[in-house]
């Protein structure tokens, strides 16, 4: 069923998707809901209040992750502003003990037994009923009511700002779901990881996990403190603890208290629990670089664990940032560590788990899936939560299951590394068809409970208690110049909310989820990840430069969006700009993403690199330190290109985001056009080294900082022209 055209959606197609026939809306978790024998359908635009239901605006939900539980009234609150944006009207916030006509009740839900698939019990159900005097929204808890919210602005938007009358019950599968990212080994800015948080929420998943700590591979033949100096790694979180003096990545790569804080609140107010991970004791190169003596001699991004220091160690990092988590689980790490010293590392997981336990407020521990034990050996505390990651380090049902262990799926049937090779690697990009497809009893939809995704017998039955539930990973092996910040999005955003709809327990089929996903991703509120300008067509800006430099310094755009840009200090004439090195022009744009082409007129007077545009995300520079040559910075690291812009002459220039592919043409005067690709140096260990494709975003927030010559004719539109 074609359900999309080149200009838009076919309303009547999607309509008929979110009829009773299928008993669900067709939103990302699917809602079951049974429409009104009488039919009908509620505007959402007829909803101009929100009203909490005043008994229960205080009351938060204790039975998930967080320390930092919104109350009902909060969540109402960030659903309010949620609202207003998606139907473009006013909506007022109120409290009450009962619906009214025109509103959206949100309430609990005391009476009914919400309980996932194994039978225990739900605070994150919720009830959903639609007349046309309005809906109610009555969760097991506020994270419940919280979760009704996420359907509804779905189905308006799907309806076409119309939700069918009739009632539904929906409870999630499985408790934990969501994603991890490696921050360790790229580093994300704290707005790009409360974007993510928006862009979960939108799909009932309740988990960030942030991997906080990593490095590089290290030579395994090379053991110098020198060397390892050398090897890239992260630790992500900044204390001013003097005894950790040393520890933290760069200031401006890594989080202090106050920034990560406020990621927490921000992400904690849409329902995602942001949930820790210090790696230890393997991946570990951060702490060995800041205390070499804790190295194993034969890999130093190993700790030793028979060194006095070293569990003391540890653990003074944990008590350090322990009070930092608002989670009542953290993650210690504890993956691919040397199988010869099996049982230390066994001791060390155990005594973790103590320390853990014996904090207030007590913390339970993942760790991920190493070393499963034979029976009648010393095995880890059953009270740690593996965290299954490939079916090379563990057999999820026979060595943990089936001895009682809980267990979090993170299979590698959907671990992506970013630029991983496209030749036998791991994937660039999360899978459909497996998503959907990826139960090997059946060839039905993927589900939590499938660790084994080639043999069925290795696989629980779906209702296994043990099964908390799935977390898709994202790894940077690759290191910090293979993406940029907004490729690890792309890497998820197309199967992400597939698979959000599998680890809830949702029913969609591939067909409806391609009919529906454009719109449905369109409506995610409070992020633009996709960097997305609005334009009414295809030219987003165009500055001529006609506007007289006594014109309280206005720039016009003529492209009728009015995005008017500010003049400061350089000056115009004959439709030219001159750039004298601190001059500049602000615009009220930051970055466009991808599927673009920013196109300008550039004359240098001089061969000093200076920035011709800055934005969000990147920014295009005449040089980059002593070089010459034409650069794109993005996300910490410089791409550049083998040109330069020639002193004294115009260059006619088109920067192009293509997609995955980022492209610059430039043609002198009496030239003839020239395309070079933007390109990274991707490999492991300085071994097969080679070029691939960065996507970077066009920058345009200032234009002309730092650059000496003049520029002409800026024009963005919203299509890669080549």
């Amino acid at each position: 069923m074609q359900l999309f055209t080149k200009d838009g959606l076919l309303k009547v197609a999607v309509l008929s998707l979110i009829s009773s026939s299928y008993g669900k809306l067709v939103t990302i978790p699917s809602t079951p809901f049974e429409e009104a024998a009488t039919g009908g359908e509620l505007p959402l635009h007829s909803v101009h209040k929100v009203i909490v239901d005043k008994r229960f605006a205080s009351l938060v939900n204790k039975n998930g992750h967080t320390l930092i539980p919104p109350t009902l009234a909060e969540f109402a609150k960030t659903f309010e502003g949620d609202l207003q944006t998606a139907i473009g009207n006013h909506v007022t916030l109120k409290y009450g003990d009962k619906p009214e006509k025109g509103s959206i009740f949100l309430t609990i839900d005391s009476d009914t037994e919400f309980s996932d698939v194994a039978g225990r019990p739900s605070s994150e159900g919720y009830s959903l009923s639609v007349t046309k005097e309005g809906i109610t929204i009555a969760g097991a808890s506020p994270l419940g009511t919280w979760w009704g919210t996420r359907s509804v602005l779905q189905a308006a938007a799907v309806g076409d700002s119309k939700i069918p009358y009739g009632t539904g019950v929906d409870t999630p599968g499985w408790g934990t779901r969501g994603a991890m990212l490696d921050i360790a080994r790229h580093y994300y800015s704290p707005e790009f990881l409360v974007d993510m948080c928006s862009h979960l929420s939108f799909f009932k998943q309740n988990t960030f996990q942030l991997h906080l700590s990593d490095n590089l591979p290290v030579d395994f033949t090379k053991h110098s403190e020198e060397y390892g100096n050398n090897v890239y790694s992260g630790f992500r979180l900044s204390s001013d603890n003097p005894v950790l003096a040393g520890l933290s990545s760069s200031a401006n790569e890594s989080y202090t208290r106050a920034v990560f804080d406020d990621i927490q609140h921000k992400c904690a107010a849409r329902g995602v629990t942001i949930f820790p991970e210090l790696e230890t004791p393997g991946h570990a190169l951060a702490i060995t670089q800041w205390r070499p003596q804790l190295a194993l001699e034969h890999d130093i991004s190993m700790l030793n664990l028979s060194h006095p220091e070293t569990l003391p160690s540890v653990k003074t990092i944990w008590e350090t940032f322990l009070p930092w988590f608002y989670s009542d689980t953290v993650h210690i790490g504890a993956d691919e560590y040397d199988s010869d010293f099996i049982d230390v590392y066994i001791d060390f997981v155990n005594d973790m788990n103590e320390f853990m336990s014996a904090q207030s407020p007590p913390r339970k521990m993942f760790s991920w899936g190493t070393f499963p034990r034979e029976l009648n050996q010393t095995d880890i505390n059953k009270d740690v939560t593996i965290q299954h990651w490939t079916g090379g380090m563990d057999n999820a049902l026979p060595d943990y299951l089936d001895k009682g262990f809980n267990m979090i799926n993170s299979d590698d049937a959907f671990y992506v590394v970013g630029k991983s090779s496209v030749d036998g690697g791991y994937p660039r990009y999360l899978n459909l068809t497996h998503i959907f497809a990826g139960n090997p009893a059946d060839g039905s939809a993927y589900a939590p409970n499938i660790f084994d995704s080639k043999n069925a017998a290795n696989n629980p039955p779906r209702d296994h208690p043990g099964v908390l539930g799935n977390i898709v990973a994202q790894w940077n092996d690759l290191g910090p110049n293979a993406t940029t910040v907004s490729e690890a999005y792309y890497a998820w955003r197309d199967g992400l909310p597939g698979l959000a709809d599998k680890q809830w327990g949702g029913d969609l089929t591939l067909e409806e989820y391609e009919g529906v996903f454009d719109t449905i991703h369109a409506a995610i509120p409070a992020q633009n990840l996709d960097r997305n300008i609005r334009s009414r067509s295809d030219t987003i800006a165009h500055y001529k430069f006609d506007s007289h430099p006594k014109n309280l310094g206005k720039v016009n755009d003529y492209s009728g969006n009015g995005y008017h840009a500010t003049l400061h200090g350089c000056s115009i004439s004959n439709s030219e700009v001159k750039f004298d090195g601190k001059c500049y022009i602000e615009t009220p744009l930051e970055s466009k993403g991808r599927n673009y082409t920013l196109s300008f007129s550039v004359k240098p007077t001089s061969d000093k690199p200076g920035a011709l545009f800055t934005g969000k995300d990147s920014n295009l520079t005449t040089g980059n330190g002593d070089s010459k040559q034409v650069t794109l910075s993005a996300g910490g690291e410089a791409y550049s290109i083998d040109y330069s812009f020639p002193v004294g002459s115009w260059t006619a220039v088109s920067l192009i985001g293509a997609g995955k592919q980022t492209f610059i043409t430039v043609k002198t005067e009496g030239g003839k056009a020239k395309t070079i690709e933007f390109k990274t140096i991707l490999g492991l260990l300085a071994k097969g080294l080679h070029p691939d494709v960065i996507a970077i975003e066009a920058p345009l927030a200032t234009i002309g900082r730092g650059f000496e010559g003049f520029m002409k004719d800026v024009v963005l539109k919203d299509t890669a022209s080549m």
